[in-house]
């Protein structure tokens, strides 16, 4: 299990560094396999602003090739030669500028010049996560989110200082330590017993507001003794967006993809305090029941990888009025 130090200390209050936290956590049995640390500093990302991808256009001698027009907040554009598939005009982007230097995994660093790219003129680079060591991905230029304002530092737009990502190799019975807060736990007792402080793990604090408000959702359990209990929230007014930049990077250090701030959010609960919890469109909820029941012998299911799987009578499963919409 994957364990992030940034998230962790939202539920303890330590100022060890890593390396005795992995030390403590081995120790009482929760053994760490690996650490690794993430991000960058301010100074190693010096010279990387923000921009907006103003214009795209072919390049004239190779197909793989785009000529962007850049805004970083100058009084002249940048023209930039780019060969990732995803770029388009709008797009906020990262931008190195001429003159920066980009730590590289292997050791060595990469320093941005103006070039000569098939006959074009280049004044920087359209930067990926991993050219800037905020992730892994190649797979196109990091797009930041709409509303990040153009030629400032990215530092100062994003979170890039990084993180401590501890691999954790859990045996099946300790299934109370699969999640941040249940580690923080046993972190703090190691912590108050071995001398070095004197804390407890707390999850963090939520401001969260209520109103009366009818919901047109019921629950039903058609069988107590194999899901004794099915709780659900009915919220109004979601909209549907990115999450934050903060959510984004730790999810992504967590090997979480981001789909959306309601998808998101409920995998930031799971890993935090160790509940899974799945989010419904109310208004795809047929008949305006949620139903657990048990699935019908040999009945077949599409599942999240879009994969079709015959379920058993033993399968319990989450229902709205007239069909199953996930395995529970």
């Amino acid at each position: 299990m994957r364990i992030s130090l940034n998230l962790l200390k939202t539920c303890i209050s330590s100022d060890l560094p890593s390396v005795n936290i992995s030390d403590l956590l081995t120790d009482i049995g929760l053994e760490v396999e690996s650490v690794e640390h993430t991000g960058r500093s301010e100074d190693q990302l010096s010279g990387v602003l923000t921009g907006e991808v103003l214009a795209v256009a072919p390049h004239p001698d190779a197909d793989r090739l785009r000529l962007t027009t850049v805004n970083i907040g100058t009084n002249t554009p940048l023209s930039i030669v780019c060969g990732a598939p995803n770029v388009a005009p709008g797009q906020k982007v990262a931008v190195a500028t001429i003159g920066s230097r980009l730590p590289m995994k292997d050791g060595s660093v990469l320093e941005i010049r103006k070039s000569k790219i098939r006959g074009q003129y280049s004044e920087g680079m359209l930067c990926a996560e991993d050219e800037l060591g905020l992730g892994d991905s190649h797979d196109g230029i990091m797009v930041l989110p709409a509303e990040t304002p153009v030629g400032v530092p990215l530092s100062t737009a994003i979170p890039v200082s990084g993180d401590t990502l501890l691999e954790i190799g859990l045996t099946p019975n300790r299934t109370d330590a699969m999640s941040h807060y249940g580690v923080a736990r046993d972190l703090a007792a190691a912590i108050n017993t071995r001398g070095f402080g004197n804390t407890q793990a707390q999850l963090p604090a939520v401001d969260i507001q209520t109103r009366d408000v009818a919901n047109p959702i019921s629950i039903e359990i058609t069988d107590t003794d194999a899901c004794p209990r099915y709780v659900g929230v009915y919220l109004e007014g979601v909209k549907v967006a990115p999450s934050p930049p903060w959510l984004q990077s730790l999810l992504k250090s967590l090997d979480i993809g981001p789909i959306n701030n309601v998808v998101d959010i409920t995998n930031y609960v799971l890993h935090l305090c160790g509940q899974p919890l799945h989010a419904f469109d109310a208004d795809k909820i047929e008949d305006k029941r949620v139903v657990v029941r048990h699935s019908l012998p040999d009945a077949a299911f599409v599942t999240l990888d879009g994969k079709e799987r015959i379920l058993h009578s033993e399968d319990l499963m989450i229902c709205h009025g007239t069909g199953p919409m996930c395995i529970a």
